[in-house]
């Protein structure tokens, strides 16, 4: 997740109406790695900060391919900027993606066998009564 910097570029037209909302979660972002992380496991205390990330990029990318309210300059400009992560919004244009919670649950690399992370199986084949939590990012089923 790369840190949202303020380039030199002057934002686009329509930066007004969101700038609200994306330093809102910046703040959130802030808050979640200032918190304390006293009794939790080590990858427990980074859920928060993916779920913002999350938050952060589906938001822009709501406005741009959903309800088309930003231009393609302000969009362009969110993500050259690092206010959403360009590499999941490309995710989410993928059928059967369009849920994706983050990169590391499709990153087989990151398993112990070399295949996708527990919340991308469907939640139809998993146990009924068993609580399943992404060891990543704590997301809860994100395959739909």
């Amino acid at each position: 997740m790369p840190k949202v910097r303020r380039g030199k570029k002057k934002p686009p037209e329509g930066w007004e109406l969101i700038e609200p909302t994306l330093d809102e979660l910046d703040q959130k972002m802030r808050e979640a790695e200032s918190e304390t992380h006293e009794g939790k496991r080590k990858t427990e205390a980074q859920w928060p900060i993916f779920k913002i990330h999350h938050q952060k990029s589906r938001y822009v990318f709501d406005l741009f391919y959903k309800r088309k309210a930003i231009s393609r300059p302000l969009y362009e400009f969110c993500l050259d900027e690092g206010f959403a992560d360009a590499a999941l919004i490309a995710k989410w244009k993928k059928p059967g993606y369009e849920n994706l919670c983050c990169l590391r649950c499709i990153q087989s690399r990151d398993t112990n066998f070399g295949t996708a992370c527990i919340c991308r199986v469907p939640k139809s084949k998993l146990e009924t009564e068993k609580i399943v939590e992404c060891v990543h990012c704590g997301c809860r089923g994100c395959s739909g």
